[in-house]
């Protein structure tokens, strides 16, 4: 699955034009992503650790899957299909909310997105994609928080961004 371009598009997320990937994030300009989060029937959350080849948040853990509608794609239609990418998974998905944000991250990368959220529930087992994700695990939320205020190094920063809303969705 090439991702291997992005959406570029202004605070109001209308489409401006489309650049690499790579070079989006090494000049910083506002583009569009998504990012899935997956609960199971207990309420616990699927997380996953990225994968050791990935340019930036390389062996971080983070949400179920995230990346970048290509250009004139359907952003839950986009979504769907990264989440059967990543993870090989399908469920319903529920658009929760969109933000901006905007992180400098390792390798001299900067993350500037407009962000699309989705929510689905699921107790299927994942069938990860080994160039995508390296571990993977279900985590109730309480020992999710605990863990990443010990060790917030060891997550993705969009991921501790979008917890707290989520988490209080999902209550």
């Amino acid at each position: 699955m090439n991702r291997d371009t992005v959406v570029l598009v202004d605070e109001n997320d209308r489409p401006l034009g489309e650049m690499e990937k790579l070079e989006a994030h090494v000049k910083g300009v506002l583009h569009r992503a998504f990012s899935v989060f997956i609960f199971n029937e207990k309420g616990e959350m699927l997380i996953h650790q990225r994968a050791a080849g990935k340019y930036h948040g390389a062996n971080l853990w983070t949400n179920a899957c995230c990346s970048h509608p290509r250009p004139d794609e359907d952003v839950l239609e986009s979504a769907r299909e990264r989440l059967q990418y990543e993870m090989g998974l399908s469920c319903e998905l529920e658009k929760r909310f969109s933000f901006l944000y905007r992180a400098a991250v390792e390798n001299n990368l900067i993350e500037y997105e407009f962000d699309h959220v989705f929510t689905g529930t699921t107790d299927q087992q994942p069938q990860p994609n080994p160039e995508e994700v390296q571990a993977y695990k279900w985590i109730s939320m309480e020992a999710l928080r605990e863990d990443m205020a010990a060790r917030p190094e060891c997550y993705t920063f969009w991921f501790k961004k979008i917890l707290g809303e989520i988490a209080g969705q999902e209550s």
